[in-house]
Formats: C-alpha cells, structure tokens, sequence
C-alpha cells in the first residue's frame, strides 16, 4: 500500500492525531516523565521535522518526532536523556552560531490496527529525508527497545547484544534500525527519567507498594525503588543510542 507522507508545517491541522497516536502509545510512567514538559516546543518550534504518514483514505497511520540538534558526532558526546535531546535543539535554535549538524528520532508511533505492517521502518526512513533535505550530516534515535520491559533484570548492554539465531538482534524494534543500516553508538543509562510519589507508581503498576524496596513493574525495563519513608519512587530507564545513514544524494546545500 502507498502512503502519503507530511509534515506539520504542511499541515498544522493533523496535531490532534499526533495527541492521539501518543495517548494510547506509552506505559502510563512515560506519559509523565521530564521530556513532557519540553514536548510542546516541538509543535510550535519544529513543525517541519514532525511527520505523519497517511493511507489512501487520508487516515494518519502513524508518526514521528525528531528535533535537530547540534552534535559532534562522538558517541560521549550525545546527550543523556530524551528531555536533554530535545533542550540542546531549542537551544540551538536560538543561537544561530550553534547550527544544528544533526537531527535526532525522538518517538515513532504506528497506529496499533496497523502495526506488523512496516509502517515503523517507513516512519525512520522518512526521518532519514527529512534530515537529508536539511542538510544535516547525521541521524541519530535513542532507542527504547520494545521487548526490554520482558526483561527487567538483565542490564541494557547486555540486552542489546542479544542476536537470534540468523545473527540480526533480538529486539524487534532494535532490528528494524539494523536492517534500515544503523548501527549502536553507545547505550545510554538515564534515556527516561521518571519521578513520582508511590501513589501515582501504585496507580501506573496497578498493584499496591506496602514497604520501601525493588518492585517489577509491566513495561518497566528494571525494577523501580521504592523509598515510602520519602514518599518517592525512583526509575530510570536506558536507551540503545543508534545511528543512521543520511542519503546525502538527496542533501541539500547550505
């Protein structure tokens, strides 16, 4: 099936499907973590590097948000959470001397009726135009691997490395940036950062946290602590930073 491909900027109208897309997307514990504060610039700020991809009935199947950034192509150098991502792109946009060299994924997000369609890998090839068409040098996605939530006690790195049987990596999600050509740059221990009371974990884990220690929570890729003394649940979670290939053909010229 063909799909039409957009941007915000061509049509400002679509944010309610990129609501929508996102409210039904994440474990409650994300909905609420740092970056959702900063998240509403990329609408107003980035239209342009916000995309959707439409079906032939002109339904949003799925999209994307990405932010350019400014990046110096070292692993160490890349930021340490998504909400830190997304601060270094509004920061490079108000300082001209700062000109973003790179454009980083921030979300992809497939309409559940239409997964296990490849919409995912069309949504990341996209991102990949939209950086070459701004004559970025690199993209990048801080990866949050599907299946890790199935595994809260094996750490990130270790999770990562996993391959199947045919030698491509074990996460899905992971091995569909593979086969699109990128390649790991460096695992990132705080990509998401969550702070919340035990009230709000309660209701997020859907069960009861009685006495301070470490508790598997659905989706959560590691056990959250629990301090009910201090009423405050600490969770972090790691990302698979990644990088893509730029179809410089395609770059434009600055």
């Amino acid at each position: 099936m063909r799909y039409r491909r957009f941007t915000l900027a061509a049509e400002p109208r679509a944010r309610v499907h990129f609501d929508r897309l996102h409210a039904i997307a994440w474990p409650g514990f994300l909905r609420d973590d740092a970056a959702n504060a900063l998240w509403p610039r990329l609408y107003g700020d980035f239209p342009a590097y916000q995309l959707g991809l439409r079906d032939r009935a002109g339904r949003v199947v799925a999209i994307g948000n990405t932010i350019p950034f400014a990046w110096n192509g070292s692993p160490r150098a890349l930021p340490d959470t998504i909400a830190d991502v997304i601060a270094l792109g509004i920061e490079a946009r108000g300082q001209p001397r700062r000109k973003p060299t790179a454009l980083s994924a921030l979300a992809a997000v497939v309409d559940p009726a239409r997964r296990a369609r490849g919409l995912s890998a069309r949504v990341l090839s996209a991102m990949s135009d939209i950086a070459a068409a701004h004559g970025l040098r690199h993209f990048v996605a801080p990866v949050r691997p599907s299946l890790k939530g199935a595994y809260p006690l094996t750490p990130m790195a270790r999770y990562a490395a996993w391959t199947r049987a045919d030698g491509l990596l074990f996460d899905p999600w992971l091995r569909v940036h593979q086969r699109l050509g990128a390649r790991m740059l460096r695992i990132t221990p705080c990509g998401n950062v969550v702070r919340a009371t035990v009230a709000e974990w309660e209701a997020w884990a859907g069960f009861s946290l009685p006495e301070s220690g470490r508790y598997v929570v659905r989706d959560a890729f590691q056990p959250v602590v629990v301090d009910r003394a201090r009423n405050r649940v600490r969770y972090q979670e790691a990302n698979v930073w990644m990088l893509h290939p730029v179809p410089t053909a395609r770059r434009s010229r600055r």
